[in-house]
C-alpha cells in the first residue's frame, strides 16, 4: 500500500455487531461551543473535503481477500497450536501458553501497525502521535488490560471444550457488548436486537448440549458435563473481557476525535506487549504464591511461563513456524480490517466478518475431522442465521440513513 495522499483520515466505524447510535461529535451544532482537541487545543474548521473517488472492485477484492486469507490461516494455526500433541507416544504434550503466544503477537501487530499508521498518513503532513493526550491514557491502558485477560480465559476453555464449539460462542460478541450497554450504559436496542440475542443464545445452548457424545457411561458422561459447563464459563469471562475491550474503543473513538484506527492499533498493542512481557517476567514469582496458586498458573509449570514455553520450543523447534505464522496473520489481519473500515464501509465488514467466521468453522470440520449432530447443525443455523438477520437488518438502516443524509443535502443545497 504506497503511502498516497487521502481525502480525509482514516476513521473506525464501530460494527452494528458491536454498537450502534453512537453520536457523530464531529458535527457542527447550532450554537456550539468551539470544539476542543483531546489535548485542550482549540480544533480549527477543515476546510471541505474533496470527495474521494470510489473505490473499485479491485480493492474489494484485496480487502476481502486479505481478511479471509490472514484469519483462516491464524484460525487453522491458533486450533493446530492448541489441540495438537508433541513428543513421543504415552508421553505427549501440547502448547499451552497463551500468555506467551500474546506477547508474540502483539508484538508483530505493533510493529505493523506503526507501519500502517506511517503509510496511511497522508503525504506533507506530520505522523499522528500514538498517545495525542494523558487523558487518553486511561481508556487505552483499561482496553491493553482487557485484551490481555481476554485471551488466557479463551485457551484455558479450550481443555474443556472443542475448537467448533469455541468458535461458535466467539461469534456471538454481540451478547456481552449488549449485556454492558445495558447495565453499565443504561442503553436501550431495538425489538430485533433482542431477538437476534434469543436466536443466538438458543443456538449455542442447542450446539453444546448435544456434543454427540451418546453411548458412554453415565460416570464418564458427567464427568464431560462438567468439564464442558466450566469450559462454557471460562469463554464467557472471555466474552465479557472482549465486550469490555470493544465497548471501551467505541469510547475512545467518539471523545477523542480524530483518533483512527491505524493509531488504536499501534497503541493498543504497545501496551499489550508491556502488559503481557510483565506478567511473563513476574510469573516464576507469581506461580508460588497463593494467588497464582487459585489462578492455576501452575499450568504452565513451576518455572514460570516465559521459561516453560521457551523449553517447550526448544524440546519441538518446528512448533517455532505455527507460533510466528499465527502472530503474522494476526498483524495482517487487523491491517486489512482498518483498511476495508476506510476504504468501504462497517457494513460490508459485518458481512465479512460472519462469512469468514462460517467459513473458519467449516475450515475446523474438514482440516481436523469434527464431527457435527444434526442438532448441532441446527444450533450453527440459529446462531449464524441471527448473526446474519441482524446484518442485513443493520445494512438496510444504514442504506435508508446514507439516502436520508443525501436528500437533506440536496434540499439544502436547493434552499
Amino acid at each position: 500500500m504506497a503511502r498516497t495522499k487521502q481525502a480525509r483520515p482514516i476513521e473506525r466505524v464501530p460494527s452494528s455487531e458491536y454498537v450502534e447510535g453512537r453520536p457523530k461529535t464531529m458535527l457542527a451544532q447550532p450554537n456550539a461551543q468551539p470544539e476542543l482537541r483531546s489535548n485542550g487545543a482549540p480544533m480549527t474548521k477543515p476546510a471541505a473535503p474533496i470527495a474521494a473517488p470510489e473505490a473499485g472492485a479491485t480493492q474489494l477484492v484485496i480487502a476481502v481477500a486479505g481478511i479471509y486469507g490472514s484469519f483462516l490461516t491464524w484460525a487453522y494455526l491458533q486450533e493446530k497450536l492448541t489441540t495438537t500433541p508433541y513428543g513421543p507416544p504415552g508421553a505427549t504434550e501440547v502448547f499451552k501458553y497463551p500468555v506467551f503466544l500474546n506477547t508474540i503477537q502483539s508484538l508483530f501487530a505493533a510493529a505493523t501497525g506503526s507501519l500502517y499508521l506511517y503509510f496511511s498518513t497522508p503525504r506533507g503532513k506530520a505522523v499522528p502521535p500514538i498517545i495525542p493526550s494523558r487523558r487518553i491514557l486511561g481508556p487505552l491502558l483499561l482496553v491493553a488490560l482487557t485484551s490481555a485477560l481476554a485471551s488466557p480465559f479463551g485457551y484455558a476453555s479450550l481443555a474443556h471444550i472443542d475448537y467448533i464449539t469455541f468458535l461458535l460462542a466467539k461469534s456471538c460478541k454481540l451478547l456481552p457488548v449488549m449485556f454492558l450497554h445495558i447495565t453499565i450504559f443504561r442503553k436501550r436496542y431495538p425489538l430485533y436486537k433482542y431477538l437476534v440475542v434469543a436466536a443466538v443464545t438458543a443456538g449455542v445452548a442447542v450446539f453444546t448440549l448435544h456434543s454427540g457424545k451418546a453411548g458412554k457411561s453415565k460416570k464418564h458422561s458427567s464427568t464431560e458435563e462438567r468439564n464442558a459447563s466450566w469450559g462454557m464459563l471460562l469463554l464467557g469471562i472471555n466474552l465479557l473481557f472482549d465486550g469490555l475491550t470493544n465497548s471501551t474503543q467505541d469510547y475512545i473513538f467518539g471523545a477523542f476525535q480524530p483518533y483512527t484506527g491505524p493509531q488504536m492499533m499501534c497503541a493498543n498493542n504497545l501496551m499489550m506487549s508491556a502488559v503481557t512481557a510483565s506478567y511473563l517476567v513476574l510469573s516464576p514469582w507469581l506461580v508460588h504464591t497463593g494467588l497464582g496458586e487459585w489462578f492455576g498458573m501452575d499450568i504452565a509449570g513451576s518455572a514460570g511461563e516465559l521459561t516453560e514455553a521457551l523449553a517447550f520450543l526448544a524440546r519441538y523447534p518446528s512448533v517455532w513456524t505455527d507460533v510466528l505464522g499465527f502472530s503474522a496473520c494476526g498483524a495482517v489481519g487487523q491491517v486489512f480490517i482498518f483498511y476495508t473500515l476506510s476504504t468501504f464501509s462497517s457494513v460490508l465488514l459485518v458481512t465479512v466478518t460472519v462469512t469468514r467466521k462460517m467459513f473458519t468453522m467449516i475450515l475446523s470440520v474438514v482440516a481436523f475431522g469434527h464431527r457435527l449432530t444434526r442438532m448441532q447443525v441446527l444450533g450453527v443455523g440459529l446462531v449464524f442465521g441471527g448473526i446474519g438477520a441482524e446484518a442485513h437488518i443493520a445494512r438496510r438502516e444504514k442504506i435508508a440513513k446514507e439516502e436520508a443524509k443525501k436528500r437533506k443535502a440536496l434540499e439544502e443545497k436547493a434552499q
